[in-house]
């Protein structure tokens, strides 16, 4: 059974991948009820949780870093996909890369 600190943890990296799965339009926007992409606010979405997977690098359980690796490695999958079929221009930094 996971600690409160574990439940916390996921919840954190499920309430990220719903707002990236909902900027990637692959669910519905709950207000609008339609699928919307915006792949400007995926990639940021994607960023955060790259961000924190820097920050919790060796701190996390097996679980809790199973779950985090999957969960990224589909979300920026996702976004390269739908990256893909749009015309808008790439980002200068995708999703993962970021600039130092």
């Amino acid at each position: 059974m996971p600690t409160p600190t574990e439940s916390y943890f996921f919840q954190l990296v499920l309430m990220l991948e719903t707002a990236a799965l909902q900027q990637l339009g692959k669910i519905k926007n709950p207000l609008t009820k339609k699928n919307e992409l915006n792949l400007e606010q995926a990639k940021y979405s994607i960023d955060l949780l790259g961000m924190l997977e820097e920050k919790t690098k060796g701190n996390l359980t097996e679980g809790e870093d199973n779950y985090f690796q999957d969960v990224l490695a589909q979300l920026r999958l996702i976004y390269v996909e739908e990256r893909g079929k749009s015309k808008a221009p790439a980002p200068e930094n995708p999703p993962g890369k970021h600039s130092t």
